[in-house]
């Protein structure tokens, strides 16, 4: 059991049977003597993808779920499925996309370092790397000065997602990306 005061993002908890993970949680302290602090947790169901807000006092107990992690590549998609290969021990798991569907802007074809969420042997959901590399296919022109600036243009990297980065950025550079917020990070390493 894990307490609503001890849940950290990602953890995942049994709500009514189904796997839950914690993916944000906000603490109000009330002003009052004598109140309770209250923990308002929105928790995403791993299997149907559907978001549940709840407010609970940080003596609240949670069951806390196991699921096994498994490194994977992802391989392809396969009509409403994506295919995504263990990389130990070469075992293939499908997930529907309804699953992973805020996840799918970020996945690249042959991507590693995607984790498979396994509930009793079944894979229902990945996370992915906190962040992803990915080149600028087209951008506004390089203003003259723009390196003494701190203004962003609207950029489309090479999955179709436009996000803002720094002017003096043009086509072709690679950038580093946070997939939970999609804002610019930074300049991929070479």
């Amino acid at each position: 059991m894990i307490k609503a005061s001890n849940l950290n993002k990602g953890n995942i908890v049994d709500i009514n049977g189904q796997p839950h993970q914690v993916k944000e949680i906000e603490v109000h302290t009330p002003s009052a003597r004598g109140a309770n602090t209250l923990y308002k947790v929105r928790f995403n169901n791993i299997i149907t993808g559907q978001k549940l807000d709840g407010a609970y006092k940080g003596a609240d107990a949670f069951e806390e779920m196991e699921l096994q992690r498994r490194p994977v590549n992802y391989l392809y998609q396969d009509g409403p499925l994506h295919v995504f290969m263990d990389t130990d021990n070469y075992e293939q798991y499908m997930i529907s996309e309804d699953a992973i569907a805020d996840k799918l802007a970020w996945l690249t074809d042959g991507m590693e370092g995607v984790t498979a969420l396994l509930l009793n042997g079944r894979a229902v959901t990945i996370d992915l790397p906190s962040a992803v590399d990915l080149e600028i296919v087209e951008t506004e022109p390089v203003v003259k000065g723009a390196s003494a600036t701190n203004r962003n243009k609207p950029a489309v990297l090479e999955n179709g997602v436009t996000v803002l980065v720094p002017e003096y950025l043009t086509p072709g550079e690679v950038v580093r990306v946070n997939t939970e917020t999609g804002k610019f990070m930074s300049r991929a390493k070479s």
